[in-house]
């Protein structure tokens, strides 16, 4: 995400920071590159020239001047600018009300309106302990309905089916009554997209808005659009009361454009940013940490919260346990430790998060290898019998050849995985031994939060 832009920003700013003092001169040069860097990442004008004067005004003031350090509150400055345009803070969904809280979604057709809406379904009852139902309104597109349906089984979520003989309002009405006789918290609505906005369609979803009351109506917006996503919003925000912003696709946009130009131009927040295809792909939107992601100043707050959420701490303690008694690290745990760092987003995605790593061109191609080399280690494990995984002594040349053949692989890449083994055993009596863990989890800045359960060791 933001790939060009963090790129360009940092390029621009590392010629700045280490300066102990900064001059008109300076700052006009840098200011000219930060300018450029932000047009070409597709951030509407207003935003650039608000931006780029803000921090100018800002730079040639007494906080900078009297400063130890110039080139350092110059990028605290940056930083503080880039927050500031996307929002100061996350703001949650307002979700205070009656019984069912109806939350409408609107947007162009092709943002990604249905899958979001199952993303949030996910999000709301495993989060935030909701019980959801979700209702489509889309009578234009029959196969939305049915993708609908197919994604509240899929994240759990209670699905009330409509037809595309009734109206949307009545659907959505329908919808309200059985979800209250449901016991429903969230009602989620999906509305109908268009390829552009018409009047017939902002008629139609003005008609359903005033027909169910939501509570929160949240503009569905593709981020990879750039600034035309930002010009929609604007259209979406003059003809409905909306609460907030969804940015899908953020992981596929290299520019970032959208992200800096959408609260700027419609004065509502970001909520929430679609960061993959997987139905837990949706992140709650921070805007200190977007700012620090796009300044390659790593996002490990975010990195924290998916290790609590998604390492599973039972297996950690067990793992942690079984080695203290001297039972070794076998296969079986190596293959769990790799679909656990899987479970986090792989190598790209933690690098993503990590201060310095955002834009080393050579570590994302090692990356794209290394996560190549763990699909073919998962392949090999896989073509092991349980003995096998149990016991990796066992594995003489016979039983490699069998395995590399059961693999796709060679002989030479099941010895290069029993040696990774081999390291990743001897790393792992360390790291259990007394102490270690602690000292490793301080070492990640006290990764092991509240929750416990802390990192898998590989990921280390």
């Amino acid at each position: 995400m933001f790939d060009s832009l963090s790129d360009r920003l940092t390029g621009a700013l590392k010629s700045i920071t280490g300066q102990a003092k900064l001059t008109d001169d300076n700052i006009k040069d840098t200011m000219r590159e930060v300018r450029m860097a932000l047009l070409e990442a597709d951030v509407a004008l207003p935003v650039v020239k608000a931006f780029t004067e803000q921090v100018k005004t800002r730079a040639i003031g007494t906080e900078v001047l009297k400063s130890l350090n110039p080139g350092q509150v110059f990028l605290k400055i940056v930083h503080e600018e880039l927050q500031a345009v996307m929002g100061e803070a996350n703001e949650k969904l307002n979700l205070a009300a009656q019984p069912p809280a109806i939350v409408l979604m609107a947007g162009l057709q092709g943002a990604g309106k249905t899958t979001t809406v199952g993303k949030l379904a996910k999000y709301l009852a495993e989060r935030e302990k909701k019980k959801v139902m979700v209702v489509s309104a889309d009578v234009y597109r029959p196969a939305a309905i049915k993708q609908l349906e197919t994604l509240a089984k899929e994240v759990g979520a209670e699905f009330f089916p409509s037809d595309i003989n009734e109206k949307p309002l009545t659907i959505a009405r329908n919808a309200v009554a059985a979800a209250k006789k449901a016991h429903v918290d969230v009602l989620l609505v999906d509305t109908a997209g268009r390829l552009t906005i018409d009047q017939d369609m902002m008629d139609e979803i003005k008609a359903l808005h005033a027909g169910i009351n939501p509570v929160e109506t949240l503009f569905v917006v593709d981020a990879m659009t750039g600034q035309d996503a930002a010009n929609t919003a604007k259209a979406f925000s003059e003809a409905l009361p909306l609460t907030g912003v969804v940015l899908t696709k953020a992981d596929g946009d290299a520019r970032g454009g959208a992200a800096l130009s959408v609260r700027h131009i419609t004065g509502k927040p970001i909520k929430f940013m679609g960061m993959g295809e997987k139905t837990d792909a949706l992140e709650p939107f921070h805007p200190d940490r977007v700012a620090s992601r796009i300044l390659d100043l790593g996002d490990v707050l975010t990195l924290i919260e998916e290790a609590e959420r998604k390492i599973d701490k039972a297996k950690a303690d067990k793992l942690a346990k079984k080695i203290q008694k001297g039972k070794g690290f076998d296969l079986e745990d190596f293959l769990d430790q790799m679909q656990q760092m899987k479970n986090m987003g792989g190598l790209t995605g933690m690098l993503d998060k990590l201060p310095g790593m955002g834009n080393l061109g050579a570590m994302a191609k090692q990356t794209t290898a290394a996560e190549g080399q763990f699909k073919q280690m998962e392949s090999i494990i896989y073509s092991m019998t349980p003995d096998e995984r149990r016991f990796p002594d066992k594995i003489n040349g016979s039983r490699k050849k069998r395995i590399a053949r059961g693999s796709g692989t060679e002989i030479q890449d099941v010895n290069r995985l029993l040696k990774q083994h081999k390291q990743m055993q001897k790393m792992m009596k360390k790291v259990t031994g007394k102490g270690g863990m602690q000292k490793m989890m301080r070492a990640m800045g006290g990764m092991k939060g509240p929750g416990g359960g802390g990192m898998p060791p590989m990921m280390r």
